[in-house]
């Protein structure tokens, strides 16, 4: 069922391998993609470090948490939460990877946060020539969120990209036509050849008992509920035996070594939360008490080279994949120097950072060696979504998440599903440029949500061009880069136009002479793909350094 697509374009990429028992490229770049992160701001308040990113959002909100901090240790065992910090920790499984990378990067001081972010770099740095459209750079730059509608409604929002925000042709008269195009992303062309640039919003009708019924509180969670958040982000519904099953874990046998304390939280605390998450067992010490030491990922911990040598060099010639990927091999250390490889392994690789943190930890089942987000997983899983979740279709969205309506390509080897772009009926007012939902608006409203040059006409949102449809086109199912094109992956991910010396530099880098190398062609197609849980597991694993 997963397939790549023909081989049309070739890239260079370069990796070491050492010992790994699982035969795919693919498995060959993820472990190496997060690496060497610097220590957090140590400083004693709350409020650590500066934002200063268009991303996150500049409301001074915050939220009070109750924690009970272990004296002797100096660490929380945990805290005492209502729905709306448990809705923010939940949405962190819906966030793609590379809004993450891309709301971290913000944290200051900047920090570095290893391959992947050199992968997110390498995106940034690319010429829009080498891509299909526009969007499709801003699209693996910005990802957007597939449960954004619900994310918009966190008390702390952390990523400010508006899903009620859209862009439509900067004619008027296309927007009374039969075209009706819309994106969230702009700089796409109408068919009738402008671009699509012109701002137009959603506007929602607040529901009417909203506000006067506490119960319809909360995103994910329902309203009214308590919960007790553990150090390594277990979320537990909160009971007397849960509170004692936390303490003695924690060795604590009486209330004479614990206290009491009360935490103000901003969206700086909640990105530090979710980068720990990423790498430290106990976040919450590490934000909260802000500890002057924050464990880092040793390089011989990230690093778990990968070594493909022994299947490359024994089975290639029977594998009868799709994409054809050319590997420069050293004969006398039996490494994979470096390899040419098509424009479709490119894009997966590309791909990554429009994937969800929950559907990552779906395929790994959970298992995470670095970090304690798997916690958060299971914590999920092990929810009773009738108790305490608005829905069971909340609960999938968690657990499941997909990428967002546009972000998915045809034969995409992940097989991860992409969100149903929505195909509700909506009214279209001309002077306010603003969209409105047609069962929500009242009938002796309707000629002041109609267009003058349209009276009464409604049309489906469902009529979105696609991000990466080419110039006056809106076909869709192609990945994000064009063809022909060809580049240079270093071996820490840093991709850059090929020239005529890469290869060279790069052998000279590795200290190959020219007689101890040969040159294979392999194929990479189901059988790596059907691996790829191996692969997702390494990249969170070995993910962000502190």
């Amino acid at each position: 069922m997963l397939k790549y697509f023909k081989a049309t374009t070739n890239y260079t990429l370069t990796h070491h391998f050492a010992q790994n028992p699982y035969p795919t490229i693919v498995l060959a770049l993820l472990p190496k993609m997060f690496r060497q992160p610097p220590p957090l701001d140590s400083r004693s308040s709350c409020f650590v470090g500066s934002l200063d990113h268009q991303f996150i959002s500049q409301s001074m909100e915050t939220i009070s948490l109750k924690a009970v901090v272990d004296k002797k240790s100096n660490r929380v065992a945990f805290v005492e939460s209502d729905e709306f910090f448990v809705d923010i920790l939940f949405s962190f499984l819906t966030m793609p990877t590379g809004t993450i990378i891309h709301l971290l990067s913000s944290l200051s001081p900047k920090n570095g946060i290893g391959c992947m972010n050199n992968l997110y770099k390498s995106v940034e740095n690319t010429d829009f020539m080498y891509f299909r459209t526009e969007a499709c750079k801003d699209m693996l730059l910005l990802p957007h969120n597939a449960a954004a509608a619900y994310c918009k409604s966190l008390k702390l929002k952390i990523d400010d990209f508006d899903a009620l925000r859209f862009f439509c042709c900067e004619s008027p008269s296309c927007t009374s036509s039969g075209f009706k195009l819309w994106s969230h992303y702009k700089n796409l062309y109408c068919r009738c050849g402008l671009p699509m640039n012109r701002i137009v919003n959603l506007s929602c009708k607040a529901p009417s008992n909203s506000g006067s019924d506490a119960r319809n509180r909360g995103v994910f969670v329902k309203g009214l509920t308590r919960f007790v958040v553990s150090d390594n982000f277990q979320v537990i519904p909160a009971s007397t035996s849960a509170i004692i099953s936390i303490l003695t874990k924690l060795g604590v046998m009486d209330t004479n070594t614990i206290e009491e304390r009360t935490f103000d939280i901003g969206v700086t605390e909640v990105l530090k939360l979710l980068k720990c998450s990423l790498v430290s067992k106990t976040p919450l010490t590490e934000v909260l008490l802000a500890r002057e030491e924050v464990p880092e990922l040793r390089n011989e911990d990230s690093l778990q080279r990968i070594s493909l040598t022994h299947e490359i060099l024994e089975h290639h010639s029977e594998r009868n994949g799709e994409t054809s990927v050319r590997l420069v091999v050293c004969k006398s250390k039996k490494v994979v120097c470096y390899a040419e490889a098509s424009k479709d392994f490119v894009d997966l690789l590309f791909s990554f950072l429009t994937i969800p943190l929950g559907y990552l930890m779906n395929e790994m089942h959970g298992g995470l060696s670095k970090g304690c987000i798997s916690h958060l997983y299971s914590s999920v899983t092990d929810l009773d979504a009738k108790k305490y979740l608005k829905s069971n279709d909340i609960k999938e969205i968690l657990l499941n998440p997909k990428i967002a309506p546009g972000s998915g390509y045809k034969n995409q080897p992940l097989g991860v599903k992409e969100a149903a772009v929505d195909n509700q009926q909506y009214y279209y007012n001309s002077s306010s440029q603003e969209l409105a939902i047609k069962t929500e608006i009242e009938p002796k409203m309707v000629s002041a949500f109609a267009p003058a040059f349209a009276p009464a006409r409604t049309f489906p949102i469902s009529i979105t061009m696609d991000p990466k449809s080419p110039y006056k086109k809106n076909t869709s199912g192609g990945g994000f880069l064009l063809d022909p094109a060809m580049f240079t992956v270093s071996d820490d991910l840093v991709v850059t136009p090929i020239s005529p010396f890469s290869g060279l530099s790069l052998l000279e880098k590795f200290k190959i002479s020219f007689n101890d190398i040969y040159v294979c062609e392999v194929q990479v197609g189901k059988e790596e793909a059907s691996r790829t849980n191996y692969f997702l597991h390494s990249l969170i694993s070995h993910y962000i350094q502190l």
